[in-house]
């Protein structure tokens, strides 16, 4: 059983149905990054946030994975769960959500969303190194990868894979970015470690069939 020490936001008001997107269409901004990548930001787009991210981290099979870096195999510093396409997802407001963003983007990506990837930042310790989503045919071709941010606000950076500087968002609270164009190809992304007291963070990655 997993202790949530997690304080919620006082700005986040579930409704009285429950957990719910709100919106999309014109709510969305979009900032056009160099090399054909785009990334859309919608804070607080998901009420009652709070409440799913309690639900989550105890309802969800997490596991702690080891990786070969180098010369030795080390702990990946944050606690990882993956659902695939025609898995039920754990919990309703994830149904909603991906389906809310597979009928908002379909006419611009051309197909829906299929999968959901849950990470489990526990503190400030726990992160994701530099990387792009470039598993499967989003090596060789425009996508999207639509982020749902729960629980403590953590920043993630951007930056050009060809070298410049980065850009930074903060998410928290049922935030909402999405990575759209060329940008798993041409630019990374990561969530940094940090020293400063942090709470708990649940990112939820929904993909097409196909990337990951």
């Amino acid at each position: 059983m997993t202790t949530v020490h997690y304080q919620g936001s006082l700005l986040d008001d579930p409704s009285p149905g429950g957990a719910t997107p709100e919106p999309l269409a014109g709510a969305l901004r979009r900032t056009h990054l160099r090399h054909g990548a785009w990334v859309d930001v919608l804070p607080g787009w998901l009420s009652g946030s709070d409440d799913v991210f309690v639900h989550l981290v105890g309802s969800v099979p997490w596991r702690a994975e080891r990786r070969q870096m180098y010369e030795r195999m080390i702990d990946v510093p944050r606690l990882l769960s993956w659902y695939g396409e025609g898995d039920p997802l754990p919990h309703r407001a994830l149904e909603q959500a991906r389906d809310a963003l597979s009928g908002h983007y379909r006419p611009e990506l051309g197909e829906p969303f299929r999968t959901a990837g849950l990470c489990y930042y526990r503190d400030g310790r726990d992160s994701v190194a530099w990387h792009g989503d470039t598993i499967g045919r989003s090596r060789t071709q425009d996508t999207m990868v639509a982020i749902l941010s729960l629980g403590a606000a953590r920043k993630l950076l951007l930056r050009p894979r060809s070298g410049g500087e980065s850009i930074g968002f903060a998410l928290g609270h049922g935030d909402l970015l999405v990575m759209g164009g060329a940008c798993q190809r041409t630019w990374e992304h990561a969530i940094p470690k940090t020293t400063q007291p942090v709470g708990p963070r649940i990112s939820v990655q929904f993909r097409p069939r196909g990337v990951r």
